[in-house]
């Protein structure tokens, strides 16, 4: 249940934001609106104003704004009883362009201002500057860093959190940088000059950064154990801290999940301490698939637990949170693009191609996390729905909007017959993709494998 209201409410939000921005744009150019719908096919509820009909309907996939004169071009012959002061077809270039756009633009509106309501609210999570495990032989050991060290200065300023270290690290470009930190052996200043290296982005291609050699620090205790795994079995449970495996002593999150990685399917000795106890649990990893940093598929072992929140939130004045709020959008609408683009050339595997289930289940995992996680969800998806609608595919907005830009180079509007045989393209485009993207839910979720 929480799974489908969680789905109602993201996907109906969005599409009354979208279709609302085509609806105030008309208005607002003088257009008349014939008829406001959100969802498809029969009408479940209906509302007669002076001049717009305003409808609920029963497919809530998209929605609709019907305006005046908008299937009826008296540029082409039509026939249809409007008034020509209020028809669609009768505005200038610029403002059928306007109105076209308000509706991607509005679902791009919408991601900065939830991304801005997060900031001020909740916060956005940060990590303390707390050095991890340390590379051997990177810059940070060199140095004569340890693990648990806190970084409070970086050339005399300072700082708070792991990603102002991160920033830091980024904009040396290899210089030496002066760091105050304090740890066991008390407070000190060390110089560290960062290495280049090779990484992957969140597309899995190569890029170089600076690198310090540390990772933030993140303890090793237990978070949420999944069902089904052989931690369930073991008996651990959340708030169990891991101080050894296989009588090595681990220090960190990364320390335990290296282990864990190497020993596939061999009985594990875990030490734990649990409250004011310590005890050995057995558990087995099993052996699942995954990439290593060069990109190739490895084998490795899991076994099903996740560690415990360590960061902070930190919240942002109003003024910063809508900064915050637009960069934010502009990130995520990049990284949609190109993984966009990335499918189409196939560059990305077209199995991450999702549809409304895949949508629905991962509504209904964040809805379960919080409203913050839903909220941030719905921006993302708000943000994917904006640039979709922007694809130069007819019945989509930019479909419109790309004979608009004809009809600038022209000179004049595309004919009806025209526009009507790409209209019926690109609708069989969009049923294909629809198709496909089910597909891929019904995949990614195993229900085929009652067909097989």
């Amino acid at each position: 249940m929480t799974t489908v209201v969680a789905f109602v409410i993201v996907i109906g939000l969005l599409i009354l934001i979208h279709e609302l921005g085509h609806f105030i744009v008309a208005r607002l150019s003088g257009v008349g609106v014939e008829r406001f719908s959100i969802g498809f096919g029969p009408v479940l509820w209906r509302f007669k104003g002076p001049e717009t009909e305003y409808c609920l309907s029963a497919i809530p996939m998209g929605g609709y704004v019907k305006m005046m004169g908008d299937d009826e071009n008296p540029l082409e012959g039509g026939t249809g009883a409007f008034d020509p002061a209020k028809a669609f077809h009768t505005k200038p270039l610029p403002v059928r362009f306007l109105i076209v756009f308000a509706g991607p633009g509005m679902n791009f509106v919408l991601a900065a201002v939830i991304f801005a309501l997060v900031f001020m609210t909740v916060g956005r999570p940060v990590l303390p500057a707390t050095l991890g495990r340390l590379t051997e032989g990177g810059p940070a050991a060199a140095a004569g860093l340890a693990v648990g060290d806190r970084v409070v200065q970086v050339d005399g300023r300072p700082i708070q959190h792991w990603e102002e270290l991160l920033r830091a690290v980024q904009d040396s470009a290899g210089g030496p940088l002066r760091l105050t930190v304090t740890g066991a052996a008390g407070e000190r200043q060390v110089t560290v000059s960062p290495t280049r290296t090779k990484g992957r982005d969140v597309f899995g291609d190569e890029k170089e950064t600076w690198d310090l050699g540390a990772r933030p620090h993140t303890p090793a205790v237990v978070g949420d154990v999944v069902a089904g795994y052989p931690a369930v079995k073991a008996g651990l449970r959340a708030g169990d801290g891991v101080v050894a495996v296989q009588g090595r002593p681990v220090s960190s999150w990364e320390d335990l999940a290296e282990s864990i990685n190497k020993r596939a399917g061999q009985p594990t000795a875990l030490t734990v301490r649990r409250g004011s106890e310590t005890l050995t649990v057995t558990v087995t990893p099993m052996s699942v698939k995954d990439r290593g940093p060069d990109g190739k598929e490895i084998e490795v072992g899991r076994i099903g637990i996740s560690p415990a929140m360590t960061a902070t939130f930190v919240r942002s004045n109003p003024f910063v949170a809508v900064w915050e709020g637009v960069t934010r959008t502009a990130e995520v609408t990049a990284l949609t693009a190109i993984g966009l683009y990335k499918i189409v050339v196939g560059q990305l595997d077209r199995s991450n191609i999702g549809g409304p289930i895949q949508i629905a289940v991962a509504a209904g995992e964040q809805a379960r996390q919080g409203l913050p996680s839903l909220a941030f969800f719905t921006a993302v998806i708000s943000v994917n729905l904006a640039l979709l609608n922007l694809l130069p595919v007819p019945m989509l907005d930019g479909g419109h909007l790309l004979f608009f830009a004809c009809e600038a180079v022209l000179g004049r509007p595309l004919s009806l017959r025209k526009r009507y045989m790409a209209q019926q393209v690109g609708f069989v485009l969009l049923m294909l993709l629809m198709v496909y993207a089910v597909y891929n839910d019904l995949a990614r979720i195993d229900v085929l494998r009652f067909f097989r």
